[in-house]
């Protein structure tokens, strides 16, 4: 089933789509480390074909589709100068004379460490969308399955990058990782993203909360038990069962 878009929603979604792709491309001329560049560009090439080919059947509110483009607008920044390099504390420097960093007492470059954050923050709310129009969660489930499934693949985004850092090794794969000798830094990422996505439905939470006037009723219903059948064995038996009988 074809989703109508308003002449409004088209507007706003193609002024996003041209703005990011001059981004994107400016900061495409002349990377800090191509190969790095490319290899930080698969996901979004990725992650751009899914949005394209679902196009038709699933198009997301003008605020998701806001944070999505922030999101990617970061990246498109710590992709050009890879995320250990980004001259934040130069231009923080140039505006008021010292480095962002020497207000926190940080030593290490942490713009990696707000991509992550932001990854949570800014993408649990697009994923919101997702449970609540495609698997109906609603409810806590509502809120606990966007924040779990940015857990999940900032898990799998870490296993990806020392994978990566594995096959391609040398100082492409140190780049790639960007841990800047950091130990725990898969950790702290991991924990990062997992806050800012706790935050963003926090904030969800309160709103809806604020403005839905069965919100309490759903939240309870979504955590009665539907089904008091177990199933396991039981509904292994079951389909088994009813195997033999259309036999």
């Amino acid at each position: 089933m074809r989703v109508e878009r308003s002449p409004e929603w088209r507007r706003y979604v193609g002024a996003l789509i041209v703005i990011y792709s001059i981004i994107w491309l400016l900061l495409a001329i002349d990377p800090h480390d191509r190969k790095d560049w490319l290899l930080e560009n698969v996901l979004v090439l990725g992650f751009g074909l899914g949005l394209w080919a679902s196009r038709r059947a699933f198009v997301f509110s003008r605020v998701s589709y806001t944070l999505i483009f922030v999101y990617l607008c970061l990246h498109s920044i710590g992709s050009h100068y890879t995320y250990s390099e980004v001259p934040y504390d130069r231009w923080w420097e140039s505006l008021t004379g010292h480095t962002f960093n020497s207000l926190f007492g940080w030593e290490r470059n942490h713009f990696d460490r707000l991509v992550h954050f932001s990854y949570g923050l800014l993408l649990a709310y697009p994923l919101r969308e997702i449970f609540l129009r495609v698997a109906e969660a609603r409810g806590f489930w509502g809120y606990f399955l966007p924040l779990d499934f940015t857990l999940a693949t900032s898990a799998l985004y870490e296993l990806i990058e020392w994978a990566v850092a594995e096959v391609f090794g040398g100082e492409l794969g140190a780049a790639y990782l960007g841990t800047q000798g950091d130990i725990w830094d898969a950790h702290k990422d991991m924990a990062l993203a997992g806050a800012g996505a706790l935050l963003a439905m926090l904030i969800t939470v309160a709103i809806n909360r604020y403005l839905q006037r069965d919100f309490a009723r759903e939240w309870s219903g979504s955590l009665k038990v539907k089904d008091r059948r177990p199933l396991g064995e039981n509904e292994i038996k079951r389909m088994l069962d009813e195997q033999a009988g259309s036999t």
